[in-house]
């Protein structure tokens, strides 16, 4: 799967989250984004890492200490 298409199906889910709404204004868009793409990411880059974070943070481009921050807020660690 290639960059173009990860965001086609980003762009075609946004389409039919405003279909949905039907005219009713979006509000807070960017942070309900961030964090219905964010637990995906990290779940799939944990399992694909073997649940290394030193490995997960560099494939990430994210301090290790930022993603563990980030585990702990999705509930992903304790």
């Amino acid at each position: 799967m290639s960059k173009k298409h990860i965001e086609e199906c980003v762009r075609t889910s946004l389409e039919g989250y405003f279909r949905d709404l039907r005219g009713t204004e979006p509000d807070g868009m960017y942070d309900m984004m961030v964090r219905v793409l964010e637990k995906p990411l990290l779940e799939v880059v944990m399992q694909h890492a073997d649940h290394n974070q030193s490995r997960a943070a560099e494939w990430l481009g994210l301090n290790r200490n930022t993603l563990r921050k980030k585990l702990v807020e999705h509930k992903l660690i304790k």
